[in-house]
């Protein structure tokens, strides 16, 4: 059955859909072909093309990442703090699903190349959406406007078919899903879920299954993924961007976020939160 998405604030530029796993079938969306700044969603194309170096043999995953100097960026993730930074190329790509790792982000772009990993998206036939540039400390005038964009549709089946293992391979998607089972991040879409952030690799409450990636800005919060449950599977896209805005409307995204996750959580376990706390 369709989900009905909850109210959405209008002072936001939103691009969302929801897919049923299995069939492709639409069961919500709004403004699905808005093209939004995406922030740290478009990792998931250079987690794609590693994972394609790697089960090719072209790329040996026990490689030492290498990371110029002018590419050193802080923020998000955990290597920065590091006292060793001599990481495998597999472990810098575990960091970037776990902690969207910036400077492993960085590091493997420079490995693989820029324009290599620009190119990923349209080889999957998007349009609207791709990663567009390192992560940078400070983006200037004169640099790639953002570092990923994308729209709800094309984001949304991007994780759907991963899901079906029909991302350049079944191999190929399921490493990129192993990367991505690790994500800590669950304050968007997946809050609601209640899985335990730091472990749910497994099948955890209710019997749900994540797999995801988020991106936050001051002015974005975007969470894509594949959620599974004993009675449905979907793969959702929600995008959020209020740059420009007078106030910062995180509050409202993450509150309209959350219930779209209770609805998909509803939709998947086929259980309703009311009735477990009357039970």
């Amino acid at each position: 059955m369709p989900l009905v998405l909850p109210v959405l604030d209008p002072r936001v530029r939103w691009s969302i859909r929801i897919l049923d796993s299995a069939s492709g079938a639409v069961l919500a969306e709004h403004a699905p072909d808005t093209v939004c700044e995406t922030a740290s969603i478009g990792k998931i194309f250079l987690l794609i093309e590693v994972a394609k170096r790697i089960v090719s043999g072209e790329l040996d995953p026990d490689r030492r990442i290498e990371i110029p100097e002018e590419h050193r960026v802080a923020d998000s993730g955990l290597l920065y703090r590091m006292r060793d930074q001599r990481m495998t190329v597999a472990d810098a790509a575990l960091l970037v699903g776990a902690v969207s790792d910036n400077l492993a982000t960085n590091a493997l772009i420079h490995l693989c190349g820029l324009e290599t990993v620009r190119a990923v998206a349209p080889a999957l036939g998007l349009k609207d959406t791709s990663l567009h540039d390192y992560i940078r400390n400070e983006r200037t005038p004169d640099l790639p406007w953002t570092p990923s964009y994308g729209t709800g549709a094309e984001l949304a089946d991007v994780m759907r078919r991963l899901g079906a293992g029909e991302v350049v391979s079944a191999e190929v998607s399921a490493q990129v899903l192993d990367w991505l089972a690790a994500d800590t991040d669950t304050s968007m879409v997946a809050e609601a879920l209640l899985l335990d952030p730091l472990a749910h690799v497994d099948p955890e409450y209710q019997g749900m299954v994540l797999r995801h990636k988020t991106g936050s800005t001051s002015f974005a919060r975007i969470d894509v993924g594949r959620v599974e449950g004993p009675a449905a599977a979907v793969a959702y896209a929600v995008a959020a961007n209020f740059k420009g805005s007078e106030q910062d409307l995180r509050a409202s995204v993450t509150d309209a976020m959350h219930a779209i996750g209770e609805r998909i959580r509803a939709h998947v376990t086929g259980r309703r939160r009311d009735d477990e706390r009357l039970a």
